[in-house]
């Protein structure tokens, strides 16, 4: 059976509730990054990704609640240094096999955070996903890392023509 007959036949996820697929997983529990920069990391997603206070802080760790996830299981995003492990060798964002990472938002909130993230002087790309109706802006966090903050909006191609450059 070749992929395109496995995925034909496998069930899709329902959008507006939980995974329907074959095994347990059900949603996201854990999001990490490894970083080099762990102070300047944490600063960021806390005040300019507005995640707000960390969870859990620690000399090699930072631990930022994305709300519940699954039964009871909070969602986390984790910045992880791991720069004293004798095995560790550095980050190259030109090998990573991570493309973007993504933060829901309100779409009432889009425009001033538009505004908000360009008082950091943050460059700022923007995207309507036409087949699921997101409006996405984009930037790289201090270690070169793609971060989009998305919320659903179903005039978001139209209000994203009306986006100064």
């Amino acid at each position: 059976m070749t992929d395109s007959e496995r995925q034909a036949g496998s069930p899709t996820p329902d959008l507006d509730g939980q995974p329907n697929g074959p095994g347990a997983a059900r949603a996201l529990g854990e999001f990490a990054l490894r970083v080099e920069d762990l102070p300047t990391m944490r600063a960021f997603y806390r005040d300019i990704v507005g995640l707000g206070a960390p969870v859990g802080d620690f000399d090699t760790a930072t631990f930022f609640s994305l709300g519940e996830s699954h039964a009871g299981h909070e969602a986390v995003f984790a910045l992880f240094d791991r720069t004293d492990d004798a095995e560790y060798e550095g980050i190259d964002q030109t090998f990573t096999t991570l493309d973007h990472l993504a933060f829901s938002i309100s779409p009432a909130d889009f425009d001033a955070e538009v505004a908000r993230l360009r008082d950091h002087g943050l460059d700022l790309d923007f995207a309507y996903h036409e087949w699921v109706e997101w409006r996405s802006l984009y930037f790289a966090d201090p270690e070169g890392n793609r971060v989009e903050l998305v919320c659903y909006d179903s005039d978001g191609a139209a209000k994203n023509e009306r986006i100064e450059p």
